[in-house]
């Protein structure tokens, strides 16, 4: 875990009338630190709360160093304050309160929550629409040159990353961003003019020869 290895940077020494107990803590401390931080990191799932754990439980193990009896490792006996720092750290935290989405709510509990909440999922129309689009792309992006086509496939149609789709090319990052810019430039142009209506071509009316009629 590189939070762990990066938090042993530095260690804290514990000097004091404890005489030898101090010295073996120190040297349990150097030792399994980065064990300490994963022990208060599985219970917090948070770097800083994490260290913070650790801190307070090696700032208690060092002010009650007198009750160490030896019966034990120093680093199981130092493990086990941490754990317990971290416990409590955990128990401090404000408590989420959860709500069953079927449960009935309001003053007479005639609907639920989910039946209150936004449906944030496209609607049939949307769909349609985001179809008709991505139809529409697809065949203006056959007119682009196949460097462009594949870069907008890869990356706006098939929802790849600019890192992926450069992989995929065997071209650099910056190649792509290029070419994509330039394909979705090239397709704006090309939606725009197929908006545009046509122009009515003006039809020439002649008259047959024979119905000409001369003016004197």
């Amino acid at each position: 875990m590189q939070e762990a290895q990066a938090y042993t940077a530095n260690e804290p020494r514990f000097d004091g009338p404890n005489g030898d107990s101090a010295e073996e803590m120190n040297k349990a401390v150097s030792r399994c630190r980065a064990s300490f931080f994963r022990s208060a990191y599985r219970f917090l799932a948070n770097s800083a709360d994490a260290e913070d754990a650790v801190q307070d439980a090696l700032l208690s193990a060092y002010k009650h160093l007198d009750q160490f009896r030896g019966e034990a490792q120093m680093s199981t006996w130092l493990n086990a304050i941490v754990s317990n720092s971290a416990r409590m750290q955990l128990r401090r935290r404000p408590r989420q309160i959860h709500v069953s989405l079927e449960e009935p709510i309001g003053e007479d509990q005639e609907y639920t929550m989910s039946e209150q909440l936004a449906d944030c999922r496209p609607s049939p129309e949307d769909e349609c629409r985001n179809f008709e689009l991505r139809t529409r792309l697809e065949q203006l992006a056959t007119r682009l040159s196949p460097p462009l086509r594949r870069a907008f496939q890869l990356r706006d149609l098939d929802g790849l990353t600019t890192s992926e789709a450069a992989q995929i090319l065997g071209v650099a990052d910056g190649t792509v961003k290029a070419q994509l810019a330039r394909a979705r430039a090239k397709l704006r142009r090309l939606m725009q003019k197929a908006r545009k209506p046509r122009p009515h071509s003006r039809r020439i009316h002649t008259t047959p020869p024979g119905n000409r009629r001369e003016i004197g």
